[in-house]
């Protein structure tokens, strides 16, 4: 066994995944994902790296530090166990403001760390965003107005995750929900709590080991035809919508049951 085969199969346990699940996620066969959690082979640099990204840990922390012996909580927090950025900048060493399309958004968390795949992001420069790394995001759906479908935000790299503030918004890209854009309300040793503008949802906890990335919002890029004034009443008629089709289809539903039972 070796330090490496030990934090894998820690770190599965963790996540309480099955050998095969994780074998799954890493389009290995179960054999050969088992051969690296039994010590029996190790893994070539590009299995490395997706293990890496899965797990959110560092390459030099798996196969040098025995995780086992420290709060998982507080090794995502290292300043050394991070994932490098990819930068990319113009001719001119200006930094460059990649866009991540509406349509490709959930491919994101596959190429975030990919130089190449950030390298093909269409990009703008903004000349007052600067003294940071800006990245712009598809904005979805109805909970932080005033974004919404074909609106983007852009967001600052936030590099700490001590260094979020509270009642400010962030986007937030996370293992199991993707781009998310939420405000957050407060944190601990083990999740952070985060909550739309719209108060038709309700907040809800991230756990520290689910964040691959955080940017602060920094500013916004609406379509040509947006309206604030008709997203503020946008949620509620949807609403009310949403009620009337349902008090329609109950009232169906009696109407038949009553003809059923004369």
């Amino acid at each position: 066994m070796s330090i490496f085969s030990d934090n894998i199969r820690f770190l599965r346990g963790k996540r309480e995944k099955t050998q095969q699940e994780l074998a799954n996620t890493l389009k290995l066969t179960r054999s050969r994902y088992v051969s690296y959690e039994d010590g029996r082979s190790e893994p070539p640099i590009e299995i490395l790296i997706k293990i890496s990204k899965f797990f959110n840990l560092s390459i030099d922390l798996l196969v040098s530090v025995d995780i086992r012996k420290y709060p998982l909580e507080d090794i995502l927090k290292l300043p050394d166990n991070r994932i490098v950025l990819p930068v990319i900048v113009d001719q001119l060493g200006n930094n460059s403001i990649e866009i991540v399309p509406q349509k490709a958004s959930m491919g994101y968390l596959s190429g975030y760390s990919d130089p190449e795949y950030i390298e093909s992001l269409q990009r703008i420069s903004l000349p007052f965003l600067t003294n940071g790394k800006y990245r712009a995001f598809p904005a979805q759906g109805d909970s932080m107005p005033p974004f919404k479908d074909g609106s983007y935000i852009i967001g600052k790299y936030v590099e700490n995750i001590d260094d979020l503030k509270p009642n400010k918004s962030y986007v937030f890209v996370t293992l199991n929900d993707g781009i998310s854009y939420k405000r957050f309300i407060s944190g601990n040793k083990k999740s952070i709590t985060v909550a739309a503008n719209n108060s038709f949802y309700q907040p809800y906890d991230i756990p520290l080991g689910e964040v691959v990335e955080i940017w602060q919002y920094a500013s916004g890029i609406f379509p040509e035809d947006f309206d604030s004034t008709n997203f503020e009443n946008y949620n509620l008629k949807d609403m009310f919508s949403e009620l009337r089709n349902t008090i329609t289809e109950l009232e169906n539903k009696v109407f038949i049951i009553k003809n059923q039972t004369m």
